[in-house]
Order: structure tokens, then sequence, then C-alpha cells
């Protein structure tokens, strides 16, 4: 049986496959320090687990809009002004299933064969298989240690090309946890401006910045609307990984577009996880501040314990949960590296090659402090052999 070309294309997830190699072999019985997650280790706030639990309760489980609930979808226009400075209507606003359904949703109403998407490297691996999919082509620019592992505006314009349709911007980021200035971000509009460039803005870690660093919305920016999909979600900022929720604003026309594309392919996102996600933006925000604060201080210990170990280097992380671990002067590729780092010591990390940078390694603190701990004794122990 022949498959189709888009699904020949695609690369299996490295995040997912070390992840279950890891759960494997703690099957087994081992002792496995997990560094591979992608998702914060607390539980989902119980007033948000009790509003979908009386939703049920309530026979709230059929279908919804295909866009959302218009109480959802106004709540997040609401959110959208306050905490973002954005002016999205809820007819700008779609609720889907999961940040990464927004992204795909956006990339797919916006891209097709003979589009260029600019991506900067080091990229959240879906990305790329994203654009695929959509029969675009991917333009990856490498950005650096020296640069904060983000792109400049320069970069940006030497990237380009007369076919290039989207940039997409990851703001805080995964797998760097680097944060895009107010300054950065407006020489990129600039540069989109001028040329018509659209962005997406995946804005799902807004809520995990560190030491005050603000987080800023691409769309606020002067001349942004216009051209800026906002991608964001229910995932990292209220531990709803499982819920998979997320949801997007856009000018009106792509708006409409993602909604007729959602309509015909899943419907409408989950009736109670709606209910939910109304719980968690409407509801006390503490749990939310907690794991911030907690992620902060795991975040200052994994940091400056890697920080002292020879022949790697981090960039500190202002947001998100994860460390870009420089590996390059130990000798060997990310995947190699981290294959031997889970055989011989039990240590799962995400080899960067999965990230567009084959030199690093990602850490996620989203796991106890203790397994950061014992982690990272045998990751310093590990390196020290090479």
């Amino acid at each position: 049986m022949e498959l189709s070309q888009r699904a020949t294309i695609l690369t299996p997830s490295l995040t997912l496959s070390i992840d279950s190699k890891a759960k494997a072999m703690k099957a087994e019985g081992l002792d496995v320090c997990g560094f591979g997650a992608g998702e914060p280790d607390m539980d989902t706030p119980e007033h948000i687990k009790a509003a979908a639990q009386a939703a049920l309760e309530m026979g709230f489980t059929k279908y919804t809009p295909s866009a959302g609930t218009p109480e959802l979808r106004q709540a997040l226009s609401d959110k959208f002004k306050a905490d973002n400075g954005l002016d999205y209507k809820p007819s700008q606003i779609i609720v889907s299933n999961g940040a990464k359904h927004s992204c795909y949703n956006a990339i797919l109403a916006t891209c097709q064969p003979g589009d260029e998407v600019i991506i900067p490297a080091p990229y959240w691996l879906s990305y790329p298989e994203m654009v695929r999919l959509a029969g675009a082509e991917p333009v990856i620019v490498q950005t650096t240690e020296a640069s904060g592992w983000k792109m400049t505006a320069e970069q940006m314009q030497d990237a380009m090309t007369p076919r290039t349709k989207l940039v997409i911007i990851n703001s805080p980021g995964n797998p760097t946890g680097a944060v895009y200035t107010r300054e950065e971000l407006a020489a990129i509009v600039e540069v989109c401006a001028d040329e018509e460039i659209l962005i997406l803005s995946d804005e799902i870690y807004e809520k995990l910045t560190y030491e005050g660093v603000p987080h800023v919305s691409t769309a606020s920016l002067p001349g942004a609307a216009d051209l800026t999909i906002t991608i964001n979600g229910f995932s990292k900022a209220y531990s709803m990984t499982g819920w998979r929720l997320g949801y997007l604003g856009a000018p009106e026309a792509i708006a409409k577009a993602i909604d007729a594309i959602q309509s015909h392919s899943t419907s409408n996102p989950c009736s109670f996880a709606q209910k939910g996600a109304l719980a968690a933006l409407k509801g006390d925000q503490q749990p939310v501040t907690d794991m911030r604060d907690e992620f902060e201080m795991r975040r200052n210990y994994m940091v400056n314990r890697l920080a002292s170990m020879a022949r790697v280097s981090v960039v500190k992380p202002e947001g998100a949960f994860y460390v870009l671990v420089n590996i390059g002067k130990l000798g060997l590729s990310s995947s190699n590296f981290a294959d031997r780092l889970l055989s011989k010591h039990q240590v799962a990390v995400v080899p960067g090659i999965a990230f567009g940078n084959d030199a690093t390694v990602r850490l996620s603190y989203a796991t106890s402090l203790d397994v950061i701990k014992k982690g990272l004794d045998r990751f310093e122990e590990f390196c020290k052999t090479l």
C-alpha cells in the first residue's frame, strides 16, 4: 500500500520517543530521571476540574459551535484585552484542541505549495513538520548562544525571498526559554510590515517568565495587528496538557478560514473542557503564580549547577521551563549523547537535533527538585567520562 507523500515526509517526534523509552525503563524497575517532559508536573487546579465535573453532571456533553462556545470566546476576548492589550473580537477567536492544533490550523489557512515560512532555530520540533504538511517550505534561521537564541530582524531579512509568506515567533520559547524584548519584536514587525509577511506568534508560555521579565504580545506592536495570528492555550499556565484546549486570535478573514477548516476536521473542541477553561480564566490565578515561583526556583538551581560544569554551557532562560545545554565541546552528536546518557546513567534528555541544533540537548525542569539534583549529578558524571 502506498502512503501519501505528506505522510512519508514527516519525522517522528523525538521528544515522544525519548519519553516512551524512559517510561519503558521505569516499567522495568530502573530509577530514571526524566528531563524530557514538556508539561508541568503539578495537577490541574481544583476549581478548574470542579467546573468540568459540574458540566458533565449537567449534561454539557454535546457539540458546541466549531470555534468554541460564545461565553468562552468572549472571556478570551476580555483576556486578550486585559493581559495583552489586544482588541480581538469574539468572532476573531477560535478555540481548538490544543495550542498545537491552533498552530496547525493557522498554517493550513495561510500557507500553500510554493510558500516559504521562516523559523528561527532552535525551534519547537512540530513547526517545520506542520509547514511541510501544508505543502510549504520551512526556511530555518540558525541563532546562537551569543544572541540569547533569538533571531534578529537582520537575520530575517537575509532569509527572506519573494516567496516568504509567514514567520514563526515563539516567545517565551521552547526549547530555549528565550523571551524577545519589545524592541526585538518591533524590529521584526517592521520587516514583516514592509513586505506584508504574516506572523505566527506562539505565546503558550506567556505566564511563565522570571525575574520580572515582561512578556510582549507581538500583535500589540504598531503595524502588527493585521499581520499577526496570536496562539495561546491552557496547557502550560494551568497545567491542563491532557485537556487539549488552545486558542488563537487572528484578523477576521484568517479566523473565518480557520473556523471553516476546523468545522471539517474536528467539529469543535471538547465541550466540558471549555467549561474548565472558562473557570481557569475567571477563577483564582494564585495557582499560576505558585507554579511560576516553583519553576523559577528549579530553574535557578539547574542553571547554577550546569554553569559550574566543565565543557558545557547554558544561556539562563527567561521563560518557559527548559534549559538548552550546549554540549558541542564533548564530541558527540546530540542523539548519541542522549542515547548513552539514558542507557548508561538513566537520565532522559531531548537531543537538540530535534530542535534544529545538533550541538545541544534540552532539559526540562518540570519535575521535582529531588529528581533535578539526582539527575544533574548523573549528568555531570557522564560528561566527565567524555
